[in-house]
């Protein structure tokens, strides 16, 4: 799966509002915030594989009939600034999720790291029993 997606823009679908973010009394009469809406069903650009992997990825995050994804961006004062933003993020996001996790490969400890906690073991025992010899000591006086 070819996580190289540059071209995504032009399937998004913006939408402005007020934002509540900085700006001041600009932030009243100018419309800074931008929603994204991207359709994954809808996508030229994605192959069946991705929309899939996407679909199956954000199961509980997705809107409009689990097929499309929305991203709001309200960080800055300009408006074409949180268009940027926001489309950086749905790439982000695309290409994050399009990456193949790499298994874990399980790993057995060391025979140093074994005997060095065993090591520790018996030291902790030691030092418990010599709590418990002062204890009888005292109690037979």
């Amino acid at each position: 799966m070819d996580a190289k997606l540059t071209d995504l823009s032009s399937e998004c679908i913006f939408a402005t509002s007020r934002s509540s973010g900085p700006g001041g009394q600009n932030v009243n009469k100018t419309e800074t915030k931008v929603e994204l809406r991207f359709n994954i069903d809808d996508s030229q650009l994605l192959s069946s594989v991705q929309k899939n992997v996407l679909v199956a990825k954000l199961a509980g995050k997705l809107v409009d009939n689990d097929t499309s994804i929305l991203i709001t961006s309200q960080a800055f004062r300009s408006q074409l600034q949180n268009k940027i933003k926001a489309i950086n993020k749905l790439h982000e996001l695309i290409s994050r999720l399009l990456t193949p996790e790499v298994p874990r490969k399980p790993t057995k400890p060391t025979k140093t790291s074994k005997e060095k906690r065993i090591a520790e073991k018996k030291q902790t025992g030691d030092i418990k029993s010599m709590r418990g010899n002062l204890k009888n000591k005292e109690l037979e006086e």
